[in-house]
């Protein structure tokens, strides 16, 4: 049972006291919401999603281990992705120099992070609007995460080093 609390606001020579009865947020303030749309979203932040990108590029670039599937997203190796837990996947793809990827289709989730992290080579993410016109183009960074937008066109990661680039998605 709520308790019952009343402010005081002065106004002018006399108070007068407003009931706090019918505002909800104060009244239910610290209680569970009946609307599903309200719960709290337990999701990871950009930092976790940077870190496991991280953490994924360092295993592959340490280890043996060559993704497979040249031109097409994949689940990243088993070692690289056993250092994440929680609501993360971790994608990985290999570009052949001169090639291109589309952008893996979106979750349609509407709370969905995404992060691109190079491990080797040289790519660009180039974003275009729904009629195909190119909007950005950006370069991925060595040792630097680019966290993607949610938009209403594509997306495109170009190779466009000498090498074979290799590059790890995470997304929440």
């Amino acid at each position: 049972m709520p308790q019952q609390s009343s402010l005081t606001v002065p106004d002018g020579p006399a108070p007068r006291t407003i009931s706090l009865e019918g505002v909800g947020d104060v009244v239910d303030a610290g209680r569970r919401s009946g609307y599903t749309h309200l719960r709290q979203q337990r999701l990871p932040t950009i930092g976790r999603l940077v870190t496991a990108a991280r953490n994924a590029a360092s295993v592959l670039n340490r280890s043996s281990l060559r993704p497979g599937g040249h031109g097409r997203w994949q689940p990243a190796p088993r070692p690289a992705r056993r250092h994440v837990n929680g609501r993360m996947r971790i994608t990985v793809v290999t570009l052949e120099p001169n090639s291109f990827v589309a952008g893996p289709p979106r979750t349609g989730r509407p709370y969905s992070l995404e992060v691109l992290y190079p491990v080797r080579g040289r790519a660009h993410l180039i974003s275009s609007s729904p009629d195909g016109q190119m909007r950005s183009a950006a370069a991925l960074a060595p040792d630097r995460a680019r966290v993607v937008g949610a938009s209403q066109g594509h997306h495109f990661l170009v190779n466009t080093g000498d090498e074979v680039a290799v590059v790890i998605r995470v997304t929440s």
